[in-house]
């Protein structure tokens, strides 16, 4: 450091005249404080005023992303905008639906799974995705051979959120499974498969709501706003489900911003 500069420069570590050995190393263990002070400033005195970060391009691989969202749903189209009155009834019924489910968690929880339901890891993201959905929608097989019965193989039609099911999962495991399949949707169709156990999940979600729960459910009522608009053939029944969906989020979990406000 250059004398003016460090005369412009107030002493955090101020060292006085002190008797310093003639012999005094400042390489060595400071043997007084006298000598710890010293060998402080002289190592202050010998950084660079400008230090540069060495960084190694390989390391690099995924160029950084930003994620910007609107703030409310996009409108429904037009005609399909939900009614106040079924928006209230809508909520009513879950209500209702949480409220049997949280009284008679314990006696479903007892009752025997299948022997052909095996429920994945907490952690299993793709186990779950296919226990769901089923193979033929997570792998989007829409043609299927004249002799396959669908009805009973549940591997390809996926395993519908059973009461003696979800009650056996935890509530981490809950919110894991709604990031799993909010996180397919994010890429992928609305089905009739999805729309079940997005309900029912949202069913088992505990209140007050955790901050990732809160995220990820404003994140799936943006999703369906966005499906919904994008709905060409206006399919009735699919645009229901995706109202019932965001109706849910936004007024039954107090996500007011995000509610379809009644033309």
């Amino acid at each position: 450091m250059e004398p003016g500069m460090e005369e412009l420069m107030p002493r955090l570590l101020p060292v006085g005249d002190c008797d310093l050995a003639e012999d005094f190393d400042p390489t060595v263990p400071p043997r007084t404080p006298q000598e710890y002070l010293k060998r402080v400033q002289i190592e202050a005195a010998r950084c660079p005023d400008v230090v540069v970060a060495q960084i190694d391009p390989r390391k690099l691989k995924k160029k950084p992303t930003i994620n910007i969202s609107i703030s409310g749903c996009q409108p429904a189209p037009e005609g399909y905008s939900p009614t106040l009155k079924w928006q209230q009834q809508q909520v009513a019924n879950f209500s209702a639906v949480r409220q049997s489910l949280n009284k008679h968690r314990n006696h479903w929880r007892s009752q025997h799974l299948d022997s052909n339901v095996t429920m994945p890891k907490s952690e299993d993201e793709e186990g779950w995705k296919k226990f769901c959905l089923g193979e033929r929608v997570y792998s989007e097989i829409d043609a299927l051979s004249e002799n396959e019965n669908l009805g009973i193989d549940y591997m390809k039609v996926g395993f519908p959120p059973l009461l003696s099911i979800v009650s056996r999962m935890s509530q981490a495991t809950v919110t894991s499974v709604l990031e799993y399949l909010i996180s397919w949707f994010g890429e992928k169709k609305f089905t009739p498969e999805l729309g079940r156990w997005l309900y029912a999940l949202l069913a088992c979600l505990e209140k007050p709501l955790l901050p990732e729960a809160h995220s990820l459910i404003r994140q799936l009522a943006r999703r369906c706003s966005e499906v919904r608009a994008l709905e060409e053939s206006k399919n009735e029944e699919q645009i229901s489900a995706l109202n019932l969906i965001i109706c849910l989020v936004s007024r039954y979990f107090d996500q007011r911003d995000l509610a379809d406000e009644p033309s």
